[in-house]
């Protein structure tokens, strides 16, 4: 029976599968860094806001504490916007007319919200308390980031399932006093993992619990 292919196709046909599945391969590591990308996950990504408030302005330079404008997040599932009339407390004094302020200025005059594009969104099925974490000694920088460092915010972390469960499965790693939650120059402690641990058992954390389905999705 005559050979249809001459032997040096048997190199030309292992080529071509070898290559294929480097491709396939290559293909698969570019969807992943793409996926993990700053572009897709938000990372250190500026948006547009009415007004380019600065938290490094107003917490650096002028010392306002986290809870002056988010008042209910030691209370409530949502740390709270300020109301324009908040915002006007200083501002009626200060920089009253400038052009910058004129949304705020307008939002006070017509009884409207300003309307801010939120920066760490988490989707609709996916449920957050920010109470349960600053009373268990997760502080605002370990999900916000150095805020207080920030010109114009940005998310910090991808705020992923990933990311949460490294933390719900252990949050000795992260965990800090109660008096510190709200410092956003604290650093953890080269003995991190025992004081932690410590402090895990002192706020009694669920840690049974944390990596249950319900305990996010509800």
């Amino acid at each position: 029976m005559a050979q249809l292919f001459p032997r040096s196709f048997n190199f030309f046909a292992k080529s071509t599968i070898y290559g294929g599945l480097a491709f396939i391969g290559f293909s698969v590591l570019i969807a992943v860094w793409i996926y993990d990308s700053d572009y897709v996950t938000g990372i250190r990504v500026v948006g547009s806001q009415p007004v380019p408030f600065s938290h490094k302005h107003h917490v650096s330079d002028d010392g306002i504490d986290c809870r002056y404008c988010h008042g209910t997040v030691e209370f409530s599932n949502t740390a709270g916007m300020p109301s324009t009339e908040t915002c006007m407390t200083c501002h009626s004094e200060l920089w009253k007319d400038s052009p910058i302020l004129e949304p705020v200025r307008a939002s006070y005059q017509t009884n409207q919200s300003i309307q801010w594009q939120r920066v760490s969104l988490l989707p609709d099925y996916e449920y957050f308390n920010h109470s349960i974490h600053i009373n268990k000694g997760i502080g605002c920088s370990t999900c916000h980031g150095r805020v207080d460092t920030m010109p114009l915010t940005w998310r910090a972390e991808s705020f992923r399932m990933d990311w949460c469960l490294d933390c719900h499965r252990g949050p000795q790693k992260y965990i800090r006093t109660r008096d510190q939650v709200f410092n956003m120059e604290w650093q953890p402690p080269p003995n991190q993992l025992e004081e932690g641990a410590k402090l895990v058992k002192e706020y009694k954390v669920a840690t049974t619990r944390l990596t249950d389905c319900y305990t996010c999705h509800r």
